[in-house]
């Protein structure tokens, strides 16, 4: 007796499945990525921290700005 064709449903089900895996995988990828973003922007929002830190304190040793943090004309 030869099989029966799977039923249409069924194969659109399992192509639907194989698809929302690759998604999945997709989306994990872009979590992993995003981690990655994300800690190289605090990196950078550190640096600039301590940039703007060592600015300030040059801008007091050469007397640029008041005590009260307005500049000096």
């Amino acid at each position: 007796m030869a099989e029966e064709p799977d039923n249409l449903i069924l194969q659109l089900l399992r192509r639907m499945d194989v698809k929302l895996d690759r998604v999945l995988e997709d989306v994990a990828d872009l979590k992993v990525r995003m981690t990655h973003v994300e800690e190289g922007l605090a990196g950078v929002n550190r640096r600039l921290d301590r940039l703007e830190a060592r600015v300030d304190r040059i801008e007091q040793r050469l007397d640029l700005v008041s005590p009260y943090g307005g500049v000096r004309e």
